[in-house]
């Protein structure tokens, strides 16, 4: 046994050696959450309140769900991604803040490190995570650079073993609470420019010369349990903090960055079954008109189409449990994670919003759970990666694929990539497609693949025996929108904005005398 073994042996315990199974620990966690938010605690009703009360969350965090992503030989549970998703899927069930917060950790921290980080760094970032409940982010967006984050100016320069890196990252999760943090930063030259390519350090905030000043807290919309705000980064960071790439440093973050978007079903299950949970109960018990809300017609198609998007979410949730983990390189596979973190992020929208319908006014009030679904899965939609523009990616990247495949009829491509749903939508997309569609088509053209394969992703749960009901429902869900996308991506429209349009404008000109 080496140095290093005899170390990870020393410090780590297993929790496998003490009986402690995942079905034990997610247990316990269910019941802290219970106790936090509906018992003891009662967090869920003041949820106004920024950040969660220390109390509160050494609760949460007493049965160290963290340890789920960290590998055996550190001590934790191994690093499962599919035990990740169900732990994360649990946990927004009861607040989707609490969700994104472990999933900060873990898909933005624990796993990046887990894979890229030196065997030094390691000892001692999952220590302080096993046994001091410790936690860590990402800090990539800068205030001039969110979507173009990879001209971010954030730099650093090398001397006497240590990395000097400055400059400033906002909306980071976790902003003034994080313990580590994964900084990304260009090399600067010596003649001052900076490099093209990405490098990422890990940086302990108690640690000597490592303090990041947090310099603004953001009063964010929603999600108020996640502290986010404006940093200024002037660090030094010892050269065994630097994470390794296996390629580039660009390549390490597309893979990290990729994982994530893969998890988002993991936020998204849980919070969808609680809005579909809450719609159901609230449709039976609502009387309207001497019938119960649940009887009309116009009732079940919201209900039926948010049991359609949970039923969506669980086929993510396979895909994502199979494919995700550390031991693959998820660069290439940029079209499957913008696909699932896109539909994921939208049908959260969506379903929350038809919850507050159904609920109505009472909905709106701050305190529940309809409105504050609204508000706390709104940014799902815009963090990272703007739906706008990762629907603009995945038409490009089908494009590519299908010119490097010299096949322009979409159903001839689809017959190929989503084999399963390609026969349950031939008769919409049958069509030769244009390789120079403008951006706005290529956005929406990107909304309709993402839907096919999301149906495709459907049909493989069904293969593996999930209940045949809520697969038919969802697949007609998923066949109309199908429809009203296409609809929408073939009608012509190059509409511009009129920039001074306030000439002439004003209606009561024309009012009659």
């Amino acid at each position: 046994m080496s140095k290093v073994q005899h170390l990870i042996s020393d410090q780590y315990p297993d929790p496998h050696k003490q009986d402690i199974s995942f079905r034990q620990l997610l247990e316990e966690f269910q019941a802290s959450m219970k106790r936090a938010f509906h018992q003891d605690d009662k967090i869920d009703q003041f949820c106004s309140t920024r950040g969660i009360p220390p109390a509160v969350l050494k609760e949460l965090m007493s049965g160290n769900p963290l340890a789920l992503c960290i590998p055996k030989e550190y001590g934790g549970f191994g690093g499962s991604v599919k035990e990740n998703i169900a732990f994360i899927s649990a946990a927004s069930y009861e607040s989707l803040a609490l969700s994104l917060t472990l999933g900060i950790n873990n898909a933005l921290f624990i796993q990046p490190v887990a894979k890229y980080g030196q065997e030094s760094a390691k000892l001692k970032v999952f220590n302080s995570f096993l046994n001091s409940s410790a936690m860590g982010g990402l800090m990539i967006t800068e205030p001039n650079f969110g979507s173009d984050a990879l001209s971010m100016h954030t730099s650093f320069t090398e001397k006497d073993g240590f990395y000097h890196i400055r400059g400033k990252k906002h909306w980071a999760g976790l902003t003034g609470m994080a313990d580590f943090w994964i900084l990304t930063a260009r090399k600067r030259t010596e003649n001052d420019s900076l490099m093209r390519d990405i490098d990422m350090f890990i940086c302990d905030v108690n640690a000597p010369h490592q303090k990041i000043v947090v310099e603004e807290y953001f009063e964010n919309l929603g999600l108020y349990q996640i502290p986010y705000g404006r940093n200024r980064i002037d660090v030094f960071v010892p050269e065994e903090q630097k994470l390794i790439p296996q390629t580039t440093g660009i390549q390490m973050l597309l893979d990290m960055l990729h994982r994530s978007r893969f998890q988002f079903p993991a936020m998204g299950l849980g919070f969808i079954k609680r809005n579909l949970d809450e719609a159901i109960a609230h449709a039976k018990s609502r009387l309207v008109g001497n019938k119960n809300l649940f009887d009309y017609d116009q009732v079940q198609q919201r209900l039926s189409r948010l049991q359609a998007n949970f039923t969506v979410c669980s086929a993510f949730c396979l895909k994502s449990g199979e494919v995700a983990g550390t031991e693959n390189n998820l660069t290439a596979l940029g079209l499957e994670a913008n696909i699932i973190k896109t539909v994921t992020s939208d049908i959260m929208q969506e379903s929350a919003q038809s919850l507050l319908q159904l609920v109505g006014a009472k909905g709106y009030k701050l305190n529940h759970i309809a409105g504050r679904s609204v508000v706390d899965s709104r940014p799902f939609q815009i963090f990272e990666g703007s739906n706008d523009i990762l629907y603009h990616q995945i038409a490009d990247g089908v494009l590519k694929l299908m010119r490097n495949a010299k096949e322009k009829n979409f159903y001839g491509f689809l017959k190929g990539y989503a084999s399963n749903a390609a026969d349950r939508v031939k008769e919409m997309v049958s069509f030769e497609v244009d390789m120079q569609y403008p951006q706005r088509k290529l956005v929406e053209f990107g909304q309709v693949i993402s839907r096919i394969v999301s149906m495709d992703m459907v049909l493989t749960l069904e293969e593996r025996g999930f209940r045949k009901d809520l697969i038919d429902g969802a697949i007609v869900s998923l066949k109309q929108e199908v429809s009203t996308l296409l609809n929408s991506f073939h009608f012509g429209n190059n509409s511009q904005v009129v920039v001074e349009y306030n000439e002439g404008s004003f209606w009561l000109d024309y009012s009659a005398k």
